[in-house]
């Protein structure tokens, strides 16, 4: 055999035995001849795209045709630039078509083993790889990253892209946006009563709807929590803004139905306009937030634009809750007590724990200027945790002058609504040797509508250690006679609203007398607030009303002056 056949010989046997480890590793392997435009391909080729040998046709051209639309211009780049010399290896991605209709993500891997005397390729050897499920789960990672996974709408990171390249389009086309921050109002409540698969439900429906507020070339984002944006684009007429917050709260209200249960929530929007307001992505985001919470101060269920005075007001807010922090560990959070006086005897038989912040700088802040910032922060629970220490261990100081006192610790909402449960307090009781009923827990009107499981467990779990329920402000909310008998209140406390103008004859002396002969009726004392006169202690001693507190008594004094007053020594 001559030396030249050998060589030629040789180097079948070499791509041949080539070709059949490259088919043992399920790879196809298709071999091109650039001169014919004749494409062999592989039996594990054809078995890969689902095709029997001599469906496809035999040409490269042939084969570009099953390749994706989307993919065929840059495959076509990629195979030019390495016959240009510009590549070492061949390597592309591209969607190819099946037989039976779908696509598989394929890796197409070759090299130039045949060139003409000049340099010309001649020959191409490569290799198509099936990476769809390497594709998939590229897909799925970057879908995690960019997309909530509760409601499937952008995240945080895809809507600060989207936002900063809105803003570059906005410089050029010389155009406004507007940027929208919307909470759901009281959406921990409904996630602590209700679960958090119920919760995700409504984050999800409120996603939908929120889509279905605005243009396709709008974005709608989930930022965390029920927290949502709305970036507005290519604004021409700002009264477009309004209508759309609008629609945004109205689509919110309308009820939500999840099985047998109806929710209801609504949202609180904050609104910014660029370039009005500013042209900096980070102060946009952050003046959007501002605007929401002064929607939410005033009274929720509304939307409120930036105002450069927000951005003062944020600082202060920010300073309160850092000091806050801190107040608990540094004593600062101290308890006054208001006398509750036994209308028929006119002794001082119960008092009202109220919280008092005792801050550096600020001097004595008042619960209004703080209770707020502590739901919103979660530090409530560690706040309630100290004013109810503080209140039981005075408790037990002064039952020792009068065995039969009780004292009323507020629970708000929020703090009621914590997931925490509160067996430490009855702990504490135990500990310090009080009785269960010589404390009860004030809780609201609302607090009684949202009452599921949890939280009528946690009624029921005070009322088993002895603790005794009051309802505060009673007559402004929306408590039923149902309620009143199913959670066994025992005291009513008549706001202070009714007592304010208490007349003889008067309407709010017929309601006073009305919730007197109800509570009455159901086995309930009662206790009327904000008593500032003779005349309306007498009027509602008269009107058989139980209890009653005001500055008429006394105002809220520090443990020791209350002592001093109402604990005379001997």
């Amino acid at each position: 055999m001559r030396g030249q056949d050998a060589h030629d010989l040789s180097l079948e046997v070499s791509e041949a035995r080539w070709k059949l480890a490259l088919e043992g590793s399920n790879m196809g392997v298709w071999d091109w001849h650039l001169d014919t435009d004749l494409v062999f391909r592989s039996g594990q080729w054809h078995e890969i795209y689902g095709y029997a040998e001599g469906e496809v046709g035999p040409t490269a051209q042939d084969g570009r045709k099953l390749i994706h639309p989307d993919d065929l211009t840059q495959a076509i780049q990629d195979i030019q630039d390495h016959l240009a010399g510009k590549t070492t290896l061949f390597e592309s991605e591209f969607r190819l078509r099946c037989k039976d209709g779908t696509w598989k993500w394929t890796q197409s891997r070759g090299m130039i083993v045949s060139t003409s005397p000049n340099g010309r390729p001649l020959r191409l050897i490569g290799t198509h790889t099936d990476i769809s499920e390497r594709k998939h789960s590229e897909a799925e990672m970057l879908r995690l990253a960019h997309y909530d996974v509760i409601t499937a709408l952008p995240n945080r990171v895809l809507f600060l892209d989207r936002f900063e390249q809105e803003i570059r389009k906005a410089q050029r086309h010389r155009q406004a946006l507007a940027l929208m921050f919307i909470d759901l109002d009281r959406f921990k409540e409904i996630n602590d009563t209700l679960g958090h698969d119920t919760g995700d439900q409504l984050l999800r429906e409120t996603g939908q709807r929120l889509q279905g507020c605005v243009r396709a070339t709008d974005t709608v984002a989930r930022l965390g929590g029920d927290e949502f944006t709305v970036l507005l684009t290519h604004l021409e007429d700002m009264n477009h803004v309004d209508r759309i917050a609008q629609t945004i709260l109205d689509h919110i209200a309308r009820p939500y139905q999840f099985g047998d249960e109806m929710v209801y929530v609504t949202g609180s929007i904050g609104i910014t306009l660029y370039p009005h307001d500013s042209t900096d992505l980070e102060t946009l985001v952050r003046n959007a937030d501002q605007a929401m919470y002064a929607a939410k101060s005033s009274g929720r269920n509304g939307y409120h634009y930036f105002t450069p005075s927000m951005q003062a007001a944020a600082f202060s807010r920010l300073k309160i809750a850092n000091d806050l922090r801190k107040a608990v560990q540094l004593e600062q959070i101290q308890v006054h007590y208001q006398p509750i006086v036994e209308l028929a005897t006119g002794r001082v038989t119960k008092a009202e724990a109220l919280v008092r912040w005792l801050h550096p700088e600020r001097g004595l802040v008042f619960p209004g200027d703080f209770i707020p910032i502590a739901e919103d922060t979660g530090l409530i629970t560690v706040i309630g945790d100290e004013v109810f220490a503080q209140a039981a261990r005075q408790t037990a100081l002064w039952r020792n002058a009068l065995p039969n006192f009780q004292m009323t610790v507020n629970k708000s909402p929020a703090q009621f609504r914590n997931s925490r449960e509160h067996t430490h307090w009855i702990q504490l009781l135990h500990d310090l040797g009080v009785p269960g009923e010589s404390m009860v827990i004030e809780i609201t009107e609302g607090l009684l509508l949202d009452a599921h499981p949890p939280i009528a467990q946690r009624l029921e779990s005070f009322h088993d250690a002895g603790l005794r329920i009051a309802i505060d402000d009673f007559g402004t909310g929306y408590s039923s006679l149902a309620y009143l008998k199913k959670f066994e209140i025992d005291y009513v406390k008549i706001d202070r609203s009714f007592t304010a103008n208490l007349q003889p004859d008067s309407d709010d002396l017929a309601i006073c007398e009305a919730i007197v002969v109800m509570a009455h009726k159901l086995g309930i004392q009662v206790i009327a607030e904000g008593v500032e006169t003779e005349t309306q202690r007498d009027l509602l001693l008269k009107a058989g009303c139980d209890y009653a507190q005001g500055f008429l008594f006394s105002r809220p004094l520090p443990a020791a002056q209350f002592e001093a007053r109402f604990f005379p020594a001997g």
